[in-house]
């Protein structure tokens, strides 16, 4: 999903987007229907930052930028997985398999995320399903990285 599409899924969302500079270290804040962005991003990470905070519109509530409590934690996880899912979802990985990518640094390319969003993507995944996962009959393995297909069995 592109950057304008995340656009025009926040603007149905009844959610604000503006681009501005923000504090050092600050990539991005969601509050109240508002999402902030930091204008000095790449605009592959200012696509994974708009991903991360429409996760906080659709899976948080309240204020949780403490993250010394447990429960901030698991909406901070929350809000995170729905990103994940968003810009890494299983069948594009499939997809950019058949299109020849062939390493984490093509794969992150053919998904326009950074590399970085795309390890803790595929962390998650391992935590989720274990070493692979089968989707519509191809096997993604998650560690080390690739989608087998198994031939087609035939009767002799």
């Amino acid at each position: 999903m592109s950057y304008e599409n995340l656009l025009i899924e926040s603007e149905k969302a009844a959610v604000s987007i503006y681009e501005q500079k923000l504090s050092r270290g600050i990539k991005g804040l969601y509050a109240d229907g508002i999402i902030w962005i930091n204008k000095k991003l790449s605009n592959t990470e200012k696509r994974v930052i708009l991903a991360e905070e429409l996760g906080h519109h659709y899976t948080t509530a309240g204020h949780i930028l403490d993250q010394t409590t447990v429960q901030n934690r698991k909406q901070e996880l929350r809000a995170r997985n729905w990103a994940y899912r968003k810009l890494v979802p299983l069948n594009k990985i499939i997809q950019a398999h058949k299109s020849g990518v062939k390493n984490r640094y093509e794969l992150a390319e053919f998904l326009n995320v950074t590399e970085k969003f795309l390890e803790e993507a595929l962390k998650r995944y391992i935590e989720e399903y274990g070493l692979y996962k089968e989707v519509n009959g191809l096997t993604i393995c998650f560690q080390p990285l690739g989608v087998i297909e198994m031939f087609e069995t035939f009767q002799v």
